[in-house]
């Protein structure tokens, strides 16, 4: 039995509901018992949406599905099932996707291609799908909908707790709901977005601007975390907005109009990213990484990365050890350019290193104190330039060992 997590959020309050929506999960028992592990969500005509995906080279047959078959002008339905990732299964995988995509496709009354499909799970177990399109046989749209925290709690796998997140804004006085959940605790470096993460909203906009705000944001959230910093088969992060809102079409990025809106969509992604590391397998500490003066934005990312990954370091975080020399080993194995001499360490407000060198009125057991917090910040400067980035992270615990050797038992 895995331990809730020492970083979990306090209790969320439930998501508004957005016109031309429909939630539905169910407990299908294919790999979890007493649980729902379903998730069906139907739209209205005229939804649009938008997705980035994974950058592994293995990717699932969800995945692919997505990428190459779904209609993001056309959007009708989305499927995901937690407990079996659909990876690796070849072409009975593909098969399994096209099932359940004609399954809710026939039961709206849509194209297949307006179905988009999630999984998430072990790899390289064929999903048995029977019980997935009994569940769809049965949705009828004029039975009652599930919530937001049914939708949240049915997607996740090791998760420990449900991550959800929601903003209200306006565009020309119209309100505006941007509904978030996610799914993720291990096999978390993106490069894209996360495990799984949707986003959901009203907003009358086009699918090109949705897209562009999606990959936008995406850079400085779901990008920007890690936990193991294994990149998953199944990263997909979807947005989808049912148009529904009264005010005029956007699509131009630059419109004033949109401003408030981006904004909102980029606070309820970096919530759920920061939710994701909190929930990170056996994290006890999270971990804010921020790096300045890199060569660019780019190289900042990189060296944040590189100690944000470290074994040694993350370690170092769980034993509350202020082992600042860890740090200066994953700047300089980061490959970036960065000047010894001149670079700088924090942890918390307590400059350690300068110089090339430990400070002289460094005090360890202030900062050995510090490091007693749950949440722990690291700043470096590396006298390049002005590139910045800033990183979330967990620590590596006892736990993550004895969760990722039980997972398939």
């Amino acid at each position: 039995m895995v331990n809730r997590s020492e970083l979990v959020p306090t209790a969320f309050k439930e998501l508004p509901d957005i016109t031309g929506i429909r939630i539905y999960t169910f407990e299908t028992n294919t790999k979890y018992k007493k649980r729902d592990d379903l998730l069906v969500v139907v739209f209205d005509k005229g939804t649009i949406a938008a997705g980035v995906y994974t950058s592994s080279l293995c990717p699932s047959a969800p995945v692919e599905w997505c990428k190459e078959s779904v209609n993001y002008n056309k959007i009708r339905g989305l499927v995901v099932n937690s407990g079996n990732a659909n990876a690796f299964t070849g072409k009975r995988g593909v098969q399994t996707v096209n099932n359940m995509a004609t399954g809710l496709a026939k039961n709206i009354g849509c194209n297949i291609e307006g179905i988009a499909v999630a999984s998430t799970g072990v790899i390289g177990e064929f999903l048995n799908e029977s019980m997935i399109l009994d569940a769809i046989e049965t949705i009828d749209l004029r039975m009652p909908t599930s919530s937001w925290v049914d939708a949240a709690k049915s997607i996740m796998t090791t998760d420990t707790f449900s991550k959800l997140a929601f903003k209200l804004c306006k565009i020309d006085n119209c309100e505006i709901i941007i509904n978030g959940i996610a799914k993720g605790s291990g096999m978390i470096a993106p490069d894209m977005a996360t495990m799984l993460s949707f986003i959901f909203t009203n907003a009358n906009i086009s699918h090109s601007l949705l897209q562009e705000i999606l990959k936008e944001t995406t850079n400085i959230s779901f990008n920007a975390i890690t936990v193991d910093g294994d990149t998953s088969t199944s990263d997909t992060f979807l947005a989808f907005s049912s148009n529904k809102a009264k005010h005029r079409l956007i699509e131009d990025i630059n419109d004033p109009k949109i401003c408030e809106f981006i904004k909102s969509f980029k606070e309820v992604a970096i919530n759920l990213a920061k939710q994701i590391v909190k929930d990170g397998e056996g994290a006890t500490k999270f971990v804010t990484i921020e790096l300045e003066g890199a060569i660019s934005n780019n190289s900042a990312r990189i060296i944040a990365k590189s100690i944000a990954n470290s074994p040694l370091f993350k370690t170092a975080i769980f034993g509350e050890d202020p082992n600042w020399g860890r740090i200066v080993m994953a700047i300089g194995k980061a490959g970036e350019p960065a000047s010894r001499d001149k670079v700088k360490i924090w942890i918390g407000n307590n400059l350690v290193a300068s110089d090339g060198v430990v400070v002289a009125n460094y005090n360890e057991e202030v900062v050995a104190d510090y490091m007693k917090n749950k949440n722990i910040n690291i700043k470096i400067n590396v006298g390049i330039g002005e590139g910045y980035d800033k990183i979330w992270t967990c620590d590596l615990s006892h736990q993550y060992i004895t969760i990722n050797a039980d997972y398939r038992s």
